[in-house]
Order: C-alpha cells, then sequence, then structure tokens
C-alpha cells in the first residue's frame, strides 16, 4: 500500500508538521505502507535536498497561500497511484487542490488540522479570523467536511477545534501523534553541542527549542528570567538557551528586549540548529521550557521527554494533561506569572526529585507519544477506508 502526504511546504523552518510528516515515515512503512510526498515548493527549495522518500515538488507557488496552477493536475493525474492522500494543514492551497481533484474520484482523503483550527487564533487575529470566516464556507469547511476523516493528535485538539466556526461539519477521528526515539549516540550529541558553545559547559541549561514567533510566549520568558535571576542566589550557574530561528524582525524586537532587561550575559542565542546538534542541545539541557500561547502537540515538547528532559509548558499546549498526569514536568498559566513559577518551581526541586522527574519524562512519551502507535492507528483507518 502506498499513500501520498501532501503539505505546503517540507522546509523544516515551518515546524511541527513537516517534522511530525518526517517521523511517520519510517513507522508507517513498518506498518506496510510506503510514503511519497507532494509539496508546493520549487525544486531546490530548503529542505527538499536528500529527502528520504520520493517528494515531488511542482512549485513554484505564489503568495503566502500557496497558489499553485499545476496542483489540481498533477493530483488529478496521479491520485491512481495512492490507496490514500493525506493533507497537512489548513488555510493554505493544498487542501483546496486535493479536494477539487479527487472530487467524483474513489481515492480517499484524510487532512490533519496540526492545531490549525485552535480558538486562540480567533481571539488573538480577530482580523485575520474575519478573512478565514469569509474563506471559510466555500473552502476549508467543504475540505473537512467531504475528507474520510479529519485526524486530530488528541481529545483536547478535537474539543477546541469545534469552537472556531459556527459552520463546522466532518468526521472526527483521534489517531494520536508523536515521534520515533532520538537517533544516533546521546553521549556525543551532547559533548557536539556542548564544544560548539562552550560557555555552557557546567552550566545549569533550560532550553527554549523552537521557533522564535510571538506565539511560543518568547516575551513571557524573557520577563520571567529576569524575575527569576532577581530570585535566585546563584544567577551566573545558570542559562536560557533559545534555540530557533531568530533573523527576523520578531527575533530582532526579542534580543531587545533581552538587552533591556539587562539579562544578556545568561543568555544565548543559537539559530536554528538541526541534527545532531538539536539532539544535543536537549541530552545537555536540565528542562525544557515553553509557556506558548497556543500548541497543537508541540513537536519539541515530545522530543524532550524523549530524551529524558522534563517540560515546563502552558496549559494552552493540548497534551498538558498527559504531561501533568505522568507527573513528567510542570503546567501553569500562559502569563507573566505563570512562567515565572513554573522556572521557579524546578530551580528549587532538590536533585533527586528531578532525577525521578527525568525517569518519568521518558515514561510519558513511550506510554503517550511514541510514533509507532500513531502509525498502527493511522494504518488501520486507511486499511478500514
Amino acid at each position: 500500500m502506498k499513500i501520498l502526504q501532501v503539505i505546503h511546504s517540507v522546509d523544516p523552518r515551518g515546524g511541527g508538521p513537516i517534522e511530525g510528516v518526517r517521523q511517520l515515515i519510517p513507522a508507517l512503512s513498518t506498518e506496510g505502507i510506503a510514503t511519497e510526498v507532494l509539496s508546493l515548493d520549487a525544486p531546490g527549495s530548503p529542505g527538499t535536498h536528500a529527502f528520504p522518500v520520493p517528494l515531488h515538488t511542482i512549485g513554484p507557488s505564489h503568495s503566502g497561500y500557496g497558489y499553485n496552477s499545476r496542483a489540481v493536475t498533477w493530483l488529478q493525474e496521479n491520485h491512481v497511484n495512492y490507496s490514500a492522500i493525506i493533507v497537512n494543514g489548513l488555510w493554505q492551497y493544498p487542501g483546496f487542490a486535493v479536494r477539487r481533484a479527487l472530487r467524483g474520484t474513489s481515492t480517499p482523503y484524510f487532512v490533519y488540522p496540526h492545531g490549525m483550527l485552535d480558538p486562540w487564533f480567533k481571539r488573538t487575529y480577530p482580523l485575520k479570523h474575519l478573512k478565514k470566516w469569509l474563506y471559510w464556507p466555500w473552502g476549508e469547511y467543504r475540505v473537512l467536511r467531504d475528507a474520510k476523516a479529519v485526524l486530530f493528535t488528541c481529545e483536547e485538539e478535537m474539543l477546541e477545534a469545534r469552537k472556531s466556526f459556527w459552520l463546522y461539519r466532518c468526521l472526527e477521528q483521534v489517531t494520536g501523534y508523536g515521534i520515533t526515539s532520538p537517533p544516533g549516540n546521546a553521549s556525543e550529541q551532547r559533548r557536539l553541542f556542548l564544544e560548539k558553545f562552550s560557555d555552557l559547559e557546567n552550566k545549569q541549561i533550560i532550553l527554549f527549542l523552537g521557533r522564535i514567533h510571538e506565539k511560543k510566549g518568547c516575551d513571557l520568558l524573557l520577563r520571567g528570567w529576569r524575575e527569576i535571576l532577581d530570585r535566585t542566589p546563584e544567577p551566573a550557574r545558570l542559562r536560557l538557551v533559545m534555540a530557533g530561528p531568530c533573523d527576523h524582525a520578531y527575533g530582532t524586537e526579542m534580543k531587545a528586549l533581552a538587552q533591556e532587561l539587562e539579562i544578556s550575559a545568561t543568555l544565548l542565542w543559537t539559530g536554528m540548529i538541526t541534527g545532531d546538534l538539536k539532539w544535543g542541545s536537549l541530552h545537555a539541557a536540565d528542562t525544557f521550557i515553553l509557556p506558548s500561547h497556543q500548541e497543537n502537540l508541540g513537536i519539541a515538547v515530545v522530543e524532550a521527554l524523549a530524551c529524558h528532559v522534563p517540560v515546563l509548558i502552558s496549559n494552552k499546549i493540548n497534551i498538558w494533561r498527559e504531561i501533568d498526569q505522568e507527573s513528567a514536568g510542570f503546567v501553569e498559566n500562559d502569563d507573566l506569572a505563570g512562567t515565572s513559577r513554573l522556572l521557579q518551581r524546578w530551580l528549587s526541586l532538590p536533585a533527586a526529585t528531578k532525577d525521578v522527574m527525568r525517569t518519568q519524562a521518558r515514561l510519558c512519551f513511550e506510554r503517550h507519544f511514541d510514533i509507532a502507535a500513531t502509525a498502527k492507528a493511522l494504518s488501520r483507518l486507511i486499511k478500514t477506508v
């Protein structure tokens, strides 16, 4: 059996959806399902080189929406080669193109919203939501309605998705989501990371790993860090590592905020890190923090758990209940007081308790977020259809 994953871009800077696709590929292979990927990137774009499975790049595409005149034609000519097609994400052209191309055919398609129906966007960007509402009845509403199933990573995501638009109808299915166990040698990866960023040697590392973006609560983290440094007897031992792309306007704004708060001496901006360096940052971390205002799964959260790293997260990350129930970290509100409490609670723990939480972090990953379980659920669903 062979399926096609359709995504706007395979550029790893786009965050979780493409990483999730990459993680699913080998897991589905063990279930007897081969994968190919269709992206609207231009050939040679970032992320397209040495892709692990056949990648069909049909760009360039136009605008942030990604309109591509070749997409529908390509899908109409090639859909018969696949048992099913999976659309990753909403509010861009791939889903519209898949629905249009497959109407009247026997090829089923499924949709992963990847958290893009969360009502946080409605509250935070009301003007953008109005534009989405104008598009919704003839666009995304029909894409979801006509899908064989809309696939949610957890029950919290499914429940939240119902709150964004009153015109909402689809067949909902919770399949879970996750990652594979971390690749490579943990000790070597840790050494590699600490060699590159030698100032971190013998420091207590609090790691933020992800896009430097307004949604992630980066400003809360920097302000909370300032408060914690004022209360800590040995601030020189602490380092907050901001690992993620920061060469953009918001990244510049956050660097300026760090200067204003006078925390730069205990702060490290790594820029984007991938591969062994990324895994090394996790293996070197004392804890992982993400005070996000909205997050579906949070791939980096799950990666931290897989590396035995306890997580400090907001209750706006949809998997917070699993983490709280397993004592794999701490959960607070997505505000300055909550972010400061996350840091304070962790830093005040005795070493023995931290060790217990490291064990719980890995157990939480194995029980809830190992992608083998997701692959089995998705495989059963596709084969049933």
